[in-house]
């Protein structure tokens, strides 16, 4: 997926200083002040984002036993790799073995 475009969040602070009288300073400020605010009260302040998003990657779900996937989980985290990524190697192997 590729997202592009940048929201800036000295405008975003800005916007809330002039229109509402609220200081904020930090991005740490910025989070708790909306912890306790409702971020749709704010939208019209809010600057445009513009994403490309691309979809051409399919995932595919296959269901497996539990055990295996308890198997498969272990293995892969000894190994530092998401489980995902160790069952497309272990396939591809095992696909290149049959060709």
């Amino acid at each position: 997926m590729k997202i592009s475009g940048l929201i800036w969040l000295r405008d975003v602070v800005d916007k809330l200083i002039v229109k509402h009288h609220v200081e904020v300073y930090s991005l740490d400020e910025l989070v708790e002040f909306f912890e306790t605010h409702d971020l749709g009260d704010y939208l019209d302040q809010m600057p445009e984002a513009e994403f490309e998003i691309d979809l051409e990657k399919r995932t595919h779900v296959v269901a497996i036993d539990d055990d295996v996937a308890e198997k498969l989980t272990e293995i892969a985290k000894a190994k530092h790799v998401p489980s995902e990524t160790l069952v497309n190697v272990w396939l591809r192997e095992k696909i290149l073995e049959q060709a």
